[in-house]
């Protein structure tokens, strides 16, 4: 691994969130923001706040950050800025480009989803197969949780319109082969439609290397404002008809699926968790991960059970896992009593939840992420062999 030095503490100093007892393994659910980014938010509302169109200074100096915005994202997704565009959720861009999509698509076109993802990048291709009579089929996973490739071949063919996947599972953490996959639909003429959300705290997102035509993310999983954010490419953007009001410009081509005035105040503070992001790296953020991961695996108690893969290889810090004797929910309080964040259920990961035979249940779930420190995984499994 990387020998890039990466002080946590100096790190977790930048994040007054972090300075109480409670330990926060949420991440998964949304990360904690670094003071920076709070201080754009309450900066742009104290000093610039005002609606984009008009001559005074406020206005001005808010269409300066609307570009900027685009600028940044451009650089973090490694597109141009044009092709990005913002919304409230990746929930509700994904619903709003697949209807865009919709429009050229007919009955009996088959779009391919995975049993990994979450249902963001599942339900609006049901409703589509609802309202048009296309044919959604699920792509199976392995028993170790990983995603099932010869499968997803077996089931391509010349009706397959998406590949929808996940870059990395919320629920386990796999992180499958996204060059395979889009390989694989390519060849089938097939769009590939990432769901980088999970991902997105964990590494770098390269979508002009790994030939996505869609992905979508959510600026509050890598420490910024609750946001969704979605790229795609220009020349598939350029040929769907948006649902958009009609003074709405057409330029940039990203700004043709934004609907109504912008979040002005989020898109401050998610160039400020961009911005911190880049102090810090990718090589070190991953390093540092890649450690809390592996001193968790080879921690963990003999009762607690854990679902999909036993090494940091092919995932990201994120485990699902159930103790013996124990419901997730009860895991989850008890832990909580000890100032430790974790989550139970299925965290809307229906098809994975269903592959392990936990509907109804689920499973406790703890993510790691770069300002989470050794001491605090050491308090996890602790804490986890007393239960």
């Amino acid at each position: 691994m990387s020998t890039v030095a990466f002080d946590v503490e100096a790190v977790r100093k930048r994040t007054s969130a972090l300075d109480r007892p409670l330990v926060f393994f949420d991440g998964p659910g949304g990360t904690q923001c670094p003071d920076e980014v709070i201080d754009a938010i309450a900066r742009y509302l104290r000093e610039d706040n005002a609606n984009i169109g008009a001559p005074y200074e406020t206005s001005v100096r808010t269409v300066e950050l609307v570009e900027r915005a685009r600028v940044t994202a451009g650089r973090f997704l490694d597109c141009h800025p044009d092709e990005v565009a913002f919304g409230p959720t990746m929930t509700s861009l994904n619903f709003l480009l697949t209807r865009c999509l919709g429009r050229t698509l007919v009955r009996g076109d088959e779009v391919l989803v995975t049993k990994l993802d979450h249902d963001a990048n599942v339900s609006p291709w049901l409703e589509l197969e609802h309202d048009l009579g296309i044919v959604v089929r699920f792509v199976e996973v392995r028993d170790d949780l990983t995603l099932d490739l010869d499968d997803l071949e077996r089931q391509l063919s010349d009706r397959t319109r998406v590949v929808a996947f996940p870059v990395a599972s919320n629920a386990v953490g796999t992180a499958p082969d996204v060059g395979r996959i889009v390989e694989l639909a390519h060849g089938a003429g097939a769009l590939a439609w990432a769901d980088a959300v999970h991902y997105g705290p964990h590494g770098p997102i390269d979508v002009s290397g790994w030939d996505v035509d869609v992905l979508l993310c959510s600026p509050y999983k890598f420490f910024g404002p609750h946001l969704g954010l979605a790229f795609g490419k220009r020349e598939l953007l350029e040929s769907w008809r948006p649902y958009k009001v009609r003074p709405a410009a057409n330029e940039p081509v990203g700004h043709r699926f934004e609907h109504g005035t912008q979040q002005h105040e989020l898109l401050a503070g998610f160039v400020a968790a961009v911005e911190y992001i880049e102090t810090l790296g990718w090589e070190a953020i991953v390093a540092h991960e890649h450690e809390l991961g592996r001193r968790f695996l080879d921690g963990l108690p003999e009762r607690v059970e854990l679902y999909g893969l036993r090494s940091m290889e092919g995932r990201v810090p994120t485990f699902c896992f159930n103790v013996s004797g124990r419901s997730p929910e009860e895991v989850a309080i008890e832990l909580a009593a000890r100032e430790i964040a974790v989550w139970h259920g299925d965290y809307y990961a229906v098809e994975v939840m269903r592959k392990l035979g936990l509907e109804g249940t689920g499973a406790v779930r703890a993510g790691f992420v770069h300002y989470n420190t050794a001491g605090e995984v050491d308090r996890l499994l602790t804490a986890l062999g007393e239960l």
